[in-house]
């Protein structure tokens, strides 16, 4: 009996699980450009997650139409990423360090942008209202816009200038040789990735209906761990499997958290779990690099 309870509280969770993930998925990209394809360890994905959210709830809620609302909250996710970007470049700032304290000052901005600590969206237009309540429709809407990033950033890392951005994360010192600018490809690569995590967070308000000021905490870590999972599924040995990894890792990552849920775990221990979810998919990786 109760291993009927848990399949069945399990399958249901699925769908919610997948239109998570897909959110999750484009959040897991934008973390994974600068980390992967620049060699930038960057968090600040743990403000630029928060301010789309922020941004996008506070505009739709003065009355604004919410594709307008979801392009000006990527601006803003952008915008961050530039200023760790400039931090870094020009004060010669930690990049670990600019991300922690350009999320910290976003922290107060969202309370700005709110002006309370939660908002919530249930009587405005959001991008999900035009799709209707089915779940399903939203998953493949949303699946289409991830593969839709996909084919772009694809075609963008297969050009010119895109090897010039993938010579500046793998050795920049030819990177400059050839003549690719550092500092232009640093600053638009954590535009684009936060621009992303900007997008997440609107996203996720939007499918929720309701925006919270610590709605970026840990945010990181999850889209690490579905980063490794993916990266552990598929490899890293080609472009194609790079970007497909988010994807691939932020479902299959959603999935283990349903688990945890119909396990009956309190909410309390799903960042415990998060941790060993990451642990275990870096060990698991680092084993099949050394079996190779």
């Amino acid at each position: 009996m109760m291993m009927h309870d848990f399949m069945t509280q399990f399958v249901n969770l699925v769908p919610t699980g997948i239109l998570q993930a897909l959110i999750l998925a484009i959040v897991t990209m934008g973390v994974m450009i600068p980390f992967r394809l620049l060699n930038f360890a960057d968090l600040t994905s743990e403000g630029a997650y928060p301010l789309g959210g922020a941004v996008c709830a506070a505009i739709l809620t003065i009355g604004l139409d919410p594709i307008s609302a979801t392009l000006i909250a990527c601006f803003a996710g952008g915008l961050i990423g530039l200023c760790t970007a400039y931090l870094h470049i020009k004060y010669k700032v930690n990049t670990l360090l600019a991300g922690i304290i350009l999320s910290t000052m976003v922290y107060s901005l969202n309370l700005r942008f709110m002006g309370k600590p939660n908002i919530h969206l249930f009587n405005e237009m959001t991008l999900f209202s035009f799709l209707g309540e089915l779940i399903y429709i939203k998953i493949v809407a949303l699946l289409t816009l991830n593969i839709l990033i996909f084919l772009i950033l694809y075609r963008f890392l297969m050009t010119q200038k895109g090897l010039r951005f993938r010579a500046v994360g793998l050795n920049p010192f030819f990177a400059e040789k050839i003549g690719a600018s550092l500092t232009f490809y640093i600053l638009t690569g954590l535009f684009i990735s936060n621009a992303l995590n900007g997008f997440g967070g609107a996203l996720m308000v939007q499918m929720q209906h309701y925006a919270d000021i610590g709605m970026g905490v840990g945010i990181v870590i999850h889209a690490l761990a579905a980063l490794m999972i993916g990266e552990t599924i598929l490899g890293t040995d080609t472009i194609q499997k790079q970007l497909l990894a988010p994807l691939i890792g932020a479902l299959i990552y959603e999935q283990i958290r349903g688990i945890a849920i119909s396990l009956g775990l309190p909410p309390s221990d799903h960042k415990f779990v998060t941790g060993l979810i990451v642990i275990a998919a870096i060990a698991l990786k680092n084993r099949k690099q050394h079996a190779i």
